[in-house]
């Protein structure tokens, strides 16, 4: 028999609801949202559910709005527990935003619990939107040809990084910014794997010292670029929506005009592997270096507890160990927000 079929000992529901405690997700979508988008959770909801699940910290991700607001009102309302948690969160800079923006970056700095990230784009990357479109008599059109407005309202103000050259005036102050805040992280967005190995040598030469890969790009990026990456002292982001649950759906639709909106025909849908494929790839890369997150909140997906819960079990299942799979949930993200780490002390990793 082949041992790798094997399925590892000491697997349980019980045990993947363990390693949950103290642990920190930091892809978290809640509400609100534009009504094409429904939310499986508002932001108090995912808080709570959280905390009632023993973790420590959550991070919200939004493509409208400041997301260190929504963290400061929730952490207001969750005050005063006698459970300790927190929640942060940041600024996507996507068109909402006139993308590329250093002001809605420096104010985001000062906004609220202040932003503990700064993402270069998400759907307002022009690698994605670029790729956004509708399939017209059997072949598959881009937004931007269909539609003149969406190019000049949308794909025009989309972020791209230069490859060659120096960086230009904007991407310059936002560097400056993020660089003069070591307490804020870089999250590298859904640009292109060239792009952000483009990003990650701009935080070198500018001293960021915390970069996140979006799990947009580390599934596109060979093992190579990603070692690459880690050499740099990035952390790779794994996130479970990314990998598995309605992967052939578009989760998010970021745009308000009903023609707009991103049915994502010619993007790629789950990576070859699937979380086989993620669990292959933290053992080559080292569990010190990788983050798993939920990235769930919408509405065709279980809740962003459930969501990480079921990471961890996949991860049990493909033989990760109880103490990496804690380095990743709990070590790692308290590293990468400067948290002051809290003590394991059980067989499980807590």
């Amino acid at each position: 028999m082949n041992k790798d079929y094997l399925l590892p000992p000491g697997r349980s529901f019980e045990l993947s609801k363990e390693l949950l405690r103290g642990a920190i997700d930091i892809h978290v979508h809640a509400g609100p949202h534009i009504f094409s988008s429904p939310r499986r959770v508002d932001p108090v909801e995912a808080a709570i559910e959280a905390r009632d699940a023993g973790m420590r910290a959550i991070v919200y991700m939004d493509v409208f709005e400041m997301s260190n607001g929504t963290s400061w009102i929730v952490n207001r309302v969750l005050r005063g527990d006698d459970r300790p948690f927190e929640t942060f969160g940041g600024l996507i800079m996507n068109t909402v935003y006139g993308g590329m923006n250093p002001r809605a970056v420096k104010t985001a700095l000062h906004y609220g619990t202040g932003a503990k990230y700064i993402s270069f784009g998400a759907h307002s990357t022009y690698f994605q939107a670029a790729r956004e479109g509708h399939i017209v008599d059997g072949s598959f059109v881009p937004l931007s040809e269909l539609y003149p407005g969406f190019k000049t309202e949308e794909l025009d103000r989309c972020i791209r990084i230069p490859l060659e050259g120096p960086p230009h005036a904007d991407l310059i102050e936002i560097l400056e910014l993020i660089a003069a805040h070591p307490d804020v992280y870089l999250n590298t967005g859904h640009v292109s794997v060239e792009e952000a190995i483009r990003l990650i040598e701009l935080c070198g030469e500018y001293g960021i010292l915390k970069i996140l890969v979006a799990s947009s790009v580390t599934k596109i990026a060979t093992m190579e670029q990603l070692e690459w990456m880690v050499s740099k002292g990035a952390f790779i982001e794994y996130t479970l929506a990314a990998y598995t649950h309605t992967t052939p759906i578009p989760k998010t639709h970021y745009y308000v005009e009903r023609e707009y909106m991103s049915i994502d025909e010619g993007m790629d849908t789950a990576p070859d592997g699937g979380v086989k494929k993620v669990s292959e790839q933290i053992r080559e890369l080292g569990a010190d270096n990788c983050i798993l997150c939920s990235d769930f909140g919408v509405y065709t997906l279980p809740t962003p507890v459930e969501g990480m819960r079921g990471f961890v079990a996949c991860m049990l299942d493909l033989g990760i160990s109880a103490h990496d799979i804690r380095t990743m949930i709990k070590t790692n993200p308290e590293r990468l927000l400067g948290l002051d780490p809290l003590p394991e002390t059980d067989s499980a990793g807590r």
